[in-house]
């Protein structure tokens, strides 16, 4: 590795992988490199996959780090709308975004997606009739499913396309961000190896999200609280949804409760798909996939309600991991529970569990109770976003309905930045999710074309 280049990428998830696609097609001679805490792609497998043994916490998670980031084991959804997936409609307007997007999804096709997209027939208008009519708010989006399997083949042929052309180390996680008289100069890595740069782009992923909090922290870049998004994933036979997710594959509704007016959200639907855990620093959390060529017989989705705290708070991302913490401690990872049980006051057990009219997907989860772990308030949104759901999708509201928990988005601080996402110290600019500016494949990677296309007009 040597020690001084023009640009240091922070992070090879979509944003960081955007970037370098960007800076090596329109100025090759820039001397990159992409600085990754997890392993490469062709290197990358969790040790109990298939194995039905319970997650091992390893250190790094291969599911979490490593060249795609954590979406490289997502099931690959490509959001093309600038409604939702991010917040990049607070720093460029709607047409620049929308250009962006369809701009990344072109790259995404060069590489290999499906053509196929969901979400652009007449149902939709009726789904927004049906959800008015349960007090939802349905937002239509174009969605392009790649599938957990192309997703990595996708992945993977940027990884072959970028050899020789940026430099790409992994298993190289970065300690700290170096800056001089208010200007970037580099980065420490936890090795104690210091490399010199002219740009550095902070895009560390969800998995990197409190080590960036705590270096926005350090090097006073303004950090702002996003909304701290907790909830618990839903899993349900794949028929109840089919006449959603057979239209427009990802349903995104929003509601807002009567008791507290919050706002829950569905988020990531996974049709025929799988419950998984992610090991994020030790901590097991939910989270779901779903295959192109590989299906079971239920679909799974969260439901996350979103919270905004006010000052003194300033802790949303450790906030969020305890909570996630006492699941672990009481079910020594993921809980699940039916539906019926947590109406009840009871706790799910194995033999409650079998009686269920759905066999779980995760089987390394814990049955239980999740009235120990999720505050009284977010409980209570949560079956009342179910009985809404309930109306437009009859069985979803079933006792027989499993709920896993806890599912925690840390992506819950981000830095005060610019229109071209530039923070307070000179050219040093924070993409992606774990910098807290989106949440999704497209975004993430219509922002590191963002950062990138900008430091090509700074270097001429």
């Amino acid at each position: 590795m040597r020690t001084d280049y023009d640009v240091i990428l922070i992070g090879a998830g979509p944003a960081g992988i955007f970037a370098a696609l960007e800076l090596s097609a329109r100025h090759p001679e820039l001397r990159v490199a992409i600085l990754e805490r997890g392993a490469d792609i062709n290197r990358r497998r969790c040790p109990i996959s298939g194995t039905g043994r319970s997650c091992l916490r390893c250190k790094p998670c291969s599911i979490v780090y490593g060249w795609g980031g954590a979406g490289a084991f997502s099931d690959g959804k490509l959001t093309l709308t600038t409604e939702f997936g991010g917040i990049l409609d607070q720093y460029i307007d709607q047409e620049e975004l929308a250009k962006l997007i369809s701009e990344v999804d072109r790259v995404y096709l060069d590489f290999g997606a499906p053509d196929t997209v969901f979400g652009t027939n007449a149902a939709t208008r009726d789904l927004q009739r049906q959800a008015a009519t349960a007090d939802l708010h349905f937002i239509p989006a174009t969605i392009r499913h790649m599938g957990t399997e192309t997703c990595y083949r996708v992945l993977e042929g940027m990884r072959q396309h970028l050899e020789g052309r940026v430099e790409v180390h992994t298993e190289s996680p970065v300690a700290r961000i170096e800056e001089r008289d208010g200007a970037v100069t580099g980065v420490t890595l936890e090795s104690g190896q210091a490399l010199t740069a002219s740009y550095v782009v902070a895009a560390p992923g969800r998995g990197g999200a409190e080590w960036f909090a705590r270096e926005g922290a350090r090097l006073d870049l303004g950090l702002e609280n996003n909304p701290v998004d907790i909830g618990v994933r839903v899993e349900v036979p794949a028929v109840v949804m089919a006449h959603l997710t057979d239209a427009v594959y990802e349903s995104k509704f929003l509601y807002y409760t009567r008791a507290f007016d919050d706002m829950v959200r569905t988020f990531c639907m996974n049709p025929y798909g799988e419950v998984v855990v992610e090991n994020t620093d030790g901590l097991k959390i939910v989270n779901g996939h779903s295959y192109a060529e590989r299906k079971t017989e239920n679909t799974n989705f969260a439901l996350l309600v979103s919270k905004t705290f006010t000052e003194p708070f300033r802790e949303p991302i450790s906030y969020g991991k305890y909570i996630a913490s006492l699941a672990n401690m009481l079910g020594d990872g993921v809980i699940v529970q039916r539906l019926g049980d947590l109406r009840a006051g009871r706790r799910t057990t194995d033999r409650r569990l079998q009686k269920g009219g759905v066999r779980p997907t995760l089987v390394d989860a814990t049955p239980g109770d999740l009235s120990l772990v999720l505050p009284y308030r977010h409980l209570i949104d949560i079956l009342e976003m179910l009985e809404a759901l309930d109306r437009i999708a009859p069985g979803i509201n079933s006792r027989y309905t499993l709920l896993y928990g806890v599912e925690v988005k840390f992506y819950s601080s981000r830095p005060q930045l610019s229109r071209v996402l530039e923070t307070r110290i000179s050219n040093l600019f924070a993409a992606g999710d774990g910098a807290g500016v989106t949440r999704g494949l497209a975004q993430a990677s219509a922002a590191g074309v963002l950062v990138a296309r900008e430091i090509l007009r700074r270097t001429n």
